[in-house]
């Protein structure tokens, strides 16, 4: 036996030394090791059980959360060696528990029969000693079914799907943001500009975290709340974290056409004396749940829908629904079947005949999964929303009107979702309509001059009548004067009647104050930054590293509509970041666009949390571009 044998051999004496010498030939002869012969993380499941067939992904997983590592994401052969001593000491420690072990486990989770151990759904997640947290089994399966498929062929990750939607390897593979980012370009097309993206098969720590950096200030981008998400969580696979956040990416994309721009005929379902104002005032789960009650009522079916979790779980509601969407294909024939399990499965069968079995299981159907239900009945409408088209008569002025005037929802967009990144409660969906009681504006205010909002005066228990709801807005109006904001014939009522322009005056003054308090507390001197400060900044910044912009005067200085002054700070910030090569002349839409793409894709790897859309750079929206240099220094400075 070699030395290097007999140290393991000591190090680790549940193992034999020949057994020893046979782990050591095994991993010095493994095909994928590095120069410095080690293992890329990734090959441990494969390599271990090219040694032991029997392991299971999750086992190896589990094992290797118990080892140091002395290189990220790489094992080194003594590691390597170690992870087998831990399979095999767990196996000793399996068989000396016996049978009775795993079902004082069962007894200890509350299970007391084979069919409810069948229907488990939640799965312990231990991050480390001191830390666990349960996740949904259902909905790692169902969520990793959703990525096999709509990333199925990419060209940067093709080759690692499809991922076994068995296991946990979902939070491993999704640790170096590419998976994620792709995920949220699928919901929510072209928000990340992925030729900032690190790609290959093994990427560095640093890479790791530009890639997760893209993520999550993407994410911030498209709605997510991600108050409790960082780059490091998603690159040290927290299951819990990763899992919520997939779950918000993918309800984005499950509800983008829930919209009455691209599907008129939701006109349709506005109950009786109910305008237009309140009806798209509704969330979209709401909506969808509208949607369901107005074909059961067309079926002359007597129950309705009020969740998707218990009026849903015998599948009484979901076979009516098929059967009138396609009733040549879904028949109510599942109606017949008295076993809830069983009846599930004929339902899903109707579904799968029309292309929609997706989201759910008989299993998460009759246990009432609220997430994979919602899932499940928006992937419905998204191919089956089966409303007939409006006529082309005067009844529909006021949605005509609506389609035509909606100028204010770009800054609107922007707004909210900075309002949410402040972790606000409730979250924000739709500005005009959320921050009407002042609940939100005030809260908003106290995060930026904390201590400003007496709280004891503020009516919070809702709902609140108008006049509560005005005393709160009067509040907010009187806080922004004592910060000497803008607020020329601003009045509390109109923050409560949702009046556009005069709403997004106090929230943008409130964002402003945000960014400037932000980079006041970055300076050395602590001097209030002004808009002059942060244009000069700017133009220092795009000098360097050889920037060949002309200096702007103001944040609506038309020569911005390019990108190309943006990409040169960006380049200034950081040298390299940009590649001269896909920066356009610029002198064309097109070529703007794509520069001012690039720029706030490149902006969220740097760290910077942006808001604004390409198009408000190429239509020079001054507001829109200060918050977007406000970002970029405040980043540089820290």
């Amino acid at each position: 036996m070699s030395s290097d044998s007999a140290r393991l051999a000591r190090k680790y004496p549940g193992l034999k030394p020949w057994d020893i010498d046979t782990l050591v030939s095994e991993f010095q002869g493994l095909s994928n090791l590095d120069f410095n012969k080690g293992l890329p993380q990734r090959n441990l499941v494969e390599a271990v059980q090219k040694i032991e067939p029997q392991r299971g992904y999750d086992e190896v997983r589990s094992a290797l959360k118990q080892v140091s590592l002395s290189r990220p994401d790489v094992i080194e052969q003594d590691e390597f060696i170690e992870v087998i001593a831990i399979l095999r000491e767990n196996d000793k420690a399996g068989a000396a528990g016996g049978p009775g072990v795993a079902n004082a486990a069962r007894a200890f989770e509350g299970i007391t029969s084979q069919r409810a151990y069948e229907r488990r759904t939640i799965l312990k997640s231990e991050q480390n000693s001191s830390s666990a947290h349960t996740i949904n089994e259902d909905e790692r399966e169902e969520f990793t079914n959703h990525i096999n498929l709509a990333l199925a062929g990419d060209s940067d990750i093709g080759y690692r799907l499809p991922i076994d939607p068995h296991t946990m390897q979902l939070f491993d593979e999704t640790r170096d943001g590419l998976i994620l980012s792709k995920l949220i370009n699928y919901s929510s097309p072209e928000t990340i500009d992925e030729r900032v993206l690190n790609r290959g098969r093994r990427l560095s720590p640093f890479q790791m975290t530009e890639n997760n950096n893209v993520v999550i200030n993407s994410a911030k981008a498209i709605g997510c709340s991600v108050v409790n998400i960082g780059s490091q969580d998603l690159a040290e696979g927290r299951e819990h974290l990763i899992l919520g956040l997939i779950w918000q990416i993918i309800k984005i994309g499950l509800f983008a056409n829930i919209d009455i721009k691209l599907h008129p005929e939701l006109y349709r379902l506005l109950e009786e004396d109910e305008t237009l104002e309140d009806f798209l005032k509704l969330p979209a789960d709401a909506i969808l749940l509208r949607w369901f009650n107005y074909h059961l009522a067309a079926a002359g079916w007597h129950r309705r829908v009020s969740n998707f979790s218990s009026d849903i779980k015998d599948s009484e509601n979901y076979t009516v629904l098929l059967s009138q969407l396609v009733p040549s294909e879904c028949s109510r024939a599942p109606l017949h079947e008295r076993d809830l399990m069983e009846r599930a499965e004929q339902m899903l069968q109707n579904a799968d005949r029309i292309g929609c079995r997706r989201y759910v299981s008989p299993k998460t159907v009759v246990n009432g999964n609220p997430k994979l239900n919602l899932a499940f009945v928006a992937h419905l409408f998204n191919t089956h929303p089966c409303l007939e088209p409006l006529e082309d008569t005067a009844d529909h002025a006021e949605l005509d009107d609506y389609l035509f005037h909606d100028q204010y929802d770009r800054e609107a967009r922007a707004f909210a979702l900075w309002l949410n990144s402040l972790n606000v409660d409730p979250f924000v969906n739709y500005l005009f309509e959320d921050i009407k009681d002042g609940i939100v504006l005030l809260q908003a205010f106290d995060k930026i001059f904390p201590g400003s909002v007496n709280w004891k005066k503020v009516n919070t228990r809702r709902p609140l009548m108008r006049f509560k709801q005005i005393e709160n807005t009067n509040m907010a109006v009187d806080l922004g004067h004592a910060q000497n904001f803008s607020l020329v014939g601003i009045q509390g009522a109109d923050i409560t009647d949702g009046v556009p322009t005069l709403v997004l005056a106090i929230v943008w003054q409130l964002m402003r104050a945000n960014i400037l308090q932000t980079l006041a507390s970055l300076s050395t001197q602590g001097h209030r930054v002004t808009d002059q400060d942060m244009i000069q900044w700017a133009n220092r910044v795009a000098s360097t590293n050889g920037g060949s912009s002309q200096p702007i005067r103001s944040f609506n200085d038309p020569s911005l509509a390019s990108g190309r002054f943006l990409l040169d700070v960006l380049n200034g910030m950081k040298s390299g970041i940009v590649d001269p090569q896909l920066v356009t002349a610029g002198q064309t839409e097109e070529d703007m666009k794509m520069n001012a793409k690039y720029a706030i894709s490149i902006a969220r790897k740097l760290g910077a949390t942006i808001f604004l859309l390409p198009e408000d750079i190429v239509e020079v929206k001054p507001k829109m571009i200060l918050t977007f240099i406000g970002s970029l220094m405040a980043i540089h400075q820290k």
